[in-house]
């Protein structure tokens, strides 16, 4: 991207509703309830042939730096600092307000390129609003319809005049010719042969859990700033917030998520779409680390989410948060491996790896457990190990006799990873009981090293090709 624009002004002038106008998706949660964004989110935007990034921020109001809307107010000072051209979004609907004379102010004490955007220009009664923008004395204001899509011709020349052609236009270099390898054919290679696990891919990573449990804290921790909003208040996050990073030469994008709480709980409309937005983030992500608050661990929430997360096919990891508040930790760790166990069948031999994201302790374990847990996702096996397999396990534990006839395995083979999932040609496959596909699930875990992910096994039977036909007499 050639240049960063961010989006600032007071509470529900509709900057959100213009973020999501200018990436193409709706990224941002928006309704009519002031203060919905509070995080900073970063977008690759596109507007009439220019591109660039993109940061919503959260309304500027004045209040005491302590307090959760002074945080929120740095959260936007440093997104303002960070970007070359800032776009000062008012109301011309309701008009201007003293928060919008001071936030004018302060945007020219910063000495950075600014453009007036009058949003909601479309309704009646605006003209007044825009005519009064003038008197901010930040040039002429661009009058547009965030929500509709009208005035982005004149938005997207507002921002070229503003930072520049060359800033904006960048010259594209030709790219020179290189060499191209060409893959080779490899004499005698096998067909069937299992994959190497790609460690340079960039890795998804969710962070999911219940309001409260520290998520926010631990991903700043891992960053090494303060880039979300964090404090002592519950649900403070409400949409998710997607940042990137490197651990070891590998990227990693981690999704920040609000807290889930009880769905019986759940009744505010903004707190519905906050927990609809971390489900999304969940499907997107390829592992999901569920944060459990330590010092109250598996409440029937941490459960729930557990079971949503590996129901999804994800692969999960659980992480003790706030361990640096527990006093005696051999005697508690113990207990927590004793309740995993116990508690969590469905998820036999999920890593969990306490740690404190207010100090980072444990946090490269618990890198490295989604490193693994990742590995163990992508996993493929050849059809030959399977059927080797396949035919041990009938032997040690042949499948139940129904109705007096034995049902035969007769082949199997991986038919998809991430997470794996096999098929199994049998007789019968009706018929075959749970307990046995249990058996077979925690054979494969067992025996070739999968463990905490989720393991699909689908049966099918042949076909008759006489059935149907009547038998000739």
């Amino acid at each position: 991207m050639s240049f960063t624009v961010a989006i600032v002004g007071r509470p529900n002038v509709g900057k959100s509703t213009l973020f999501n106008r200018l990436v193409g998706k709706k990224l941002a949660l928006v309704d009519d309830t002031p203060g919905v964004t509070r995080d900073r989110r970063p977008g690759d935007a596109r507007l009439m042939g220019l591109t660039f990034t993109i940061i919503d921020t959260a309304g500027l109001e004045e209040a005491d730096a302590e307090s959760l809307q002074g945080r929120m107010r740095a959260q936007t000072e440093a997104a303002i600092d960070e970007a070359d051209l800032s776009l000062f979004v008012v109301d011309a609907k309701s008009g201007l307000t003293p928060v919008d004379t001071d936030l004018a102010e302060m945007l020219r004490r910063r000495g950075k390129p600014v453009v007036l955007v009058a949003n909601k220009s479309e309704a009646r009664g605006s003209d007044s609003g825009f005519y009064d923008a003038y008197t901010l004395g930040l040039g002429e204001p661009t009058p547009i319809s965030a929500e509709h899509g009208q005035g982005m011709l004149d938005l997207r020349d507002a921002i070229v005049a503003a930072i520049g052609e060359e800033r904006a236009y960048p010259a594209k270099e030709d790219a020179a010719v290189t060499d191209v390898d060409i893959p080779q054919s490899e004499e005698g290679s096998d067909e069937d042969e299992e994959p190497a696990y790609d460690d340079t891919k960039p890795l998804r990573v969710a962070i999911v859990g219940r309001p409260n449990a520290g998520k926010s804290t631990l991903i700043n921790r891992f960053l090494g700033e303060d880039r979300l909003l964090t404090g002592p208040e519950a649900g403070i996050t409400r949409d998710s917030i997607s940042v990137e990073w490197d651990w070891r030469g590998r990227t990693i994008k981690m999704f920040d998520t609000a807290g889930m709480r009880r769905k019986a709980r759940v009744i505010e409309k903004l707190e519905k779409l906050s927990v609809a937005d971390a489900l999304r983030a969940i499907r997107f992500a390829e592992t999901v680390v569920i944060v459990f608050d330590a010092t109250i661990p598996f409440e029937k929430q941490d459960l729930q989410i557990v079971d949503l997360v590996l129901r999804e096919g994800r692969a999960a990891v659980l992480a003790f948060n706030k361990w640096d508040m527990i006093e005696d930790r051999q005697a508690v760790l113990a207990d927590l491996r004793e309740k995993t166990d116990r508690l969590l069948p469905q998820a036999r031999g999920i890593r969990a790896v306490p740690i404190s994201g207010q100090t980072g302790w444990g946090l490269d374990k618990l890198m490295q457990s989604i490193i693994d847990t990742d590995r163990v996702w992508n996993k493929r096996i050849s059809t030959a190990k399977l059927n080797r397999w396949l035919e041990t396990q009938q032997i040690q534990h042949p499948p139940p006799a129904v109705s007096g006839r034995r049902i035969k395995l007769k082949y199997m083979t991986q038919v998809k990873a991430r997470p794996p999932a096999f098929m199994i040609s049998c007789t019968r496959s009706d018929a075959l009981p749970e307990s046995y596909t249990r058996y077979l699930i925690n054979g494969l875990r067992a025996d070739f090293d999968m463990p905490s992910v989720p393991i699909r096994i689908h049966f099918r039977s042949a076909e008759n090709p006489f059935e149907g036909k009547k038998r000739r007499t």
